[in-house]
């Protein structure tokens, strides 16, 4: 045993000092642990070993199968006929999608058959395939099939293959691949007797793809969560989800039943919700971030909607297939027993309210397949396509009616010349009564995300962030903060705050060949930079600042969240105790934005 981890030290001693300009090298480097597996393969308790260290999760070969990215695979079955629809649940240890010959060892297997239940096959048929048995085989439907397989939390991955008949030419099986996640996951924390957290989360109970999550908390006062969520029922791709929470800051009865437009071949999408919620909390006004209020709400609330898509009217056209018309109706009633205090002109997001809306819009999408991006292996499904939309309203108030009309606008893409994926989004919305503008919002973003860039022995990327936002006619307790997600990560400050921003983030992650106990690691290094404004000029704001450093580690065969260690350093921050901060979180992994037309909203100002 000892030899081989000798061994293993020196071929990364030796690795380290290549020059890894090419890909040449990363193959010689592929070559290298093939060698080492070959050697560790002589015995059950050295091949434990080396599947224990490596998962070849990084490899070229499956870089290069998720890049055939343009052409829909399912292509050349169009037409056929399925005879018989295989499901094939692979283990969730040491099994692959990519290769199914890949066998985990004992105590995987173990862990797989023994601890976790795997989905039941006739929950799978029944209310997540979009095709059946005697169907003729339409290319999309499949690809969406896979795609919507991947977007649940309860599967790592999924793969669809069609293998055609040799006896009969027009008839084809389909198998397909699935993978589950790791169903529980534990969390916590203990200072003392009088003050812990414990927290239980199980995605798929039983088997049945429905998924618990219940937390305690104690705090000098008894705290508890527990969140119930169908994803679907039946075929119908209804998801129902009741949430009843009693915590200090927050008291939440609520239920709620909804359908996206999971497909471009989705004609209805909708949704039901009722709720009831009390909140707690602390507020600075934007032109006295000196003054700390704390406010309590109270509400109760209802908010339907439904929509209907319609083919692209003009059939010939290119965009035909991928794009729909969609019209969509909403209604909503917010009724207040404790809030701030109201007037005409204070406090509107308060207001007694309902509130009726109408949208028209166009949506475009299609997906693409790739690695690496927010995952550490898993595929991800890339959204690309664009949409506009269109919403007029009317809200009734306890101080009268008014209008609401906005603009919204979106667009993806993989950029020409392998130069990486950009995401642009544009907002444009207000109130309006007696011709003047109240609480409107004009915001923009962009996203970038670089190819994977070969980088010695595996990859990585670059992401770049830029947010703006303007506020009409805000509230003084209606206002952007720019710290954590907002803008500048690893900090909470509440005097970041403004009715416009500009906030610019950076992020170089490499992707590590290594895997310890099945986690792989990402390292990182960011940069964000930011301003916000309470007085007329942004431009004269200080400019906030944070840089830093850090790792993640993450199995994706399991339900935990990434555990991320971060480093960062903090420039211009007001009240900030030090300017160097470290911090450990989990954090819930990140997807990108589709393209699916859902309810008429309102701007969002953030």
């Amino acid at each position: 045993m000892c030899r081989y981890l000798l061994l293993f030290l020196m071929l990364s001693f030796a690795a380290s000092a290549q020059n890894p300009d090419s890909l040449e090298m990363h193959s010689r480097d592929s070559i290298r642990y093939t060698n080492l597996k070959a050697r560790m393969s002589k015995t059950k308790f050295s091949r434990a070993v080396y599947r224990l260290l490596f998962r070849d999760v990084y490899n070229q070969g499956k870089v290069t199968e998720v890049k055939e990215i343009e052409t829909n695979p399912f292509t050349p079955y169009e037409g056929m006929v399925i005879r018989k629809i295989y499901v094939r649940q692979l283990n969730i240890l040491g099994e692959s999608v990519y290769d199914t010959t890949r066998k985990g060892n004992q105590l995987e297997r173990f862990l797989s058959k023994s601890v976790h239940t795997n989905t039941r096959e006739g929950i799978i048929r029944k209310s997540f395939l979009l095709f059946s048995e005697g169907d003729d085989i339409q290319a999309h439907v499949l690809k969406d099939t896979e795609r919507l397989l991947r977007a649940n939390r309860m599967f790592v991955d999924a793969r669809i293959i069609v293998i055609p008949r040799k006896d009969v030419t027009w008839m084809a099986d389909i198998m397909v691949l699935i993978q589950d996640s790791w169903s529980l996951n534990f969390s916590g924390s203990f200072s003392s007797f009088k003050k812990f957290r414990l927290g239980l989360e199980n995605i798929n109970v039983r088997g049945t793809t429905h998924s618990q999550r219940t937390a305690i908390k104690w705090d000098s006062t008894f705290q508890f969560r527990a969140i119930y969520t169908v994803p679907y029922i039946g075929k119908t791709f209804i998801t129902a989800q009741a949430s009843f929470i009693f915590e200090r800051d927050l008291k939440e009865q609520s239920v709620r039943m909804y359908r996206r437009f999971i497909t471009t071949e989705t004609k209805y999408a909708g949704a039901l919700e009722l709720g009831h919620y009390n909140t707690r909390q602390y507020k600075r006004e934007v032109e006295t971030t000196d003054s700390l209020r704390l406010l309590r709400t109270d509400y109760k609330y209802y908010d339907v909607w439904i929509g209907r898509s319609f083919k692209f009217p003009f059939p010939d056209s290119k965009l035909a297939q991928n794009s729909r018309i969609v019209t969509a109706f909403r209604h909503n009633k917010y009724n207040y027993d404790e809030r701030p205090e109201v007037a005409p002109n204070l406090n509107k997001n308060y207001w007694n309210r309902t509130a009726t809306l109408i949208s028209l819009g166009f949506s475009n999408r299609n997906y693409k397949r790739d690695v690496l991006i927010y995952g550490f292996g898993r595929t991800e499904d890339v959204p690309v396509g664009s949409l506009f939309a269109l919403t007029i309203g009317r809200e009734s108030t306890e101080f009268g009616a008014r209008g609401y009309g906005g603009i919204q606008f979106a667009t993806g893409k993989y950029l020409p010349h392998n130069l990486g994926y950009m995401y642009t989004l544009a907002n444009l919305g207000t109130y309006s009564k007696n011709g003047t503008a109240q609480q409107g919002v004009i915001s923009a973003e962009i996203n970038y995300i670089s190819n994977l860039i070969p980088f010695r022995y595996s990859f990585f990327r670059q992401f770049v962030n830029i947010r703006f936002a303007k506020g009409i006619n805000r509230d003084p307790l209606d206002y952007l903060n720019i710290s954590g997600d907002q803008g500048i990560r690893g900090i909470n400050n509440d005097r970041l705050i403004g009715t416009k921003k500009l906030t610019i983030g950076t992020e170089t992650v490499f992707f590590s060949d290594k895997s310890l106990l099945g986690f792989r690691i990402a390292y990182f290094v960011f940069a964000d930079i930011g301003l916000v404004n309470g007085v007329p000029h942004l431009w004269k704001s200080p400019l906030y600042q944070g840089y830093g450093l850090g790792l993640r580690l993450r199995n994706e065969n399991l339900a935990f969240n990434t555990l991320q260690l971060r480093f960062g350093y903090y420039l211009n921050i007001p009240e900030l105790s030090s300017p160097t901060r470290f911090a450990t979180s989990g954090n819930v992994p990140l997807r990108l934005r589709d393209f699916d037309i859902s309810a008429p909203a309102i701007a969002p100002f953030q």
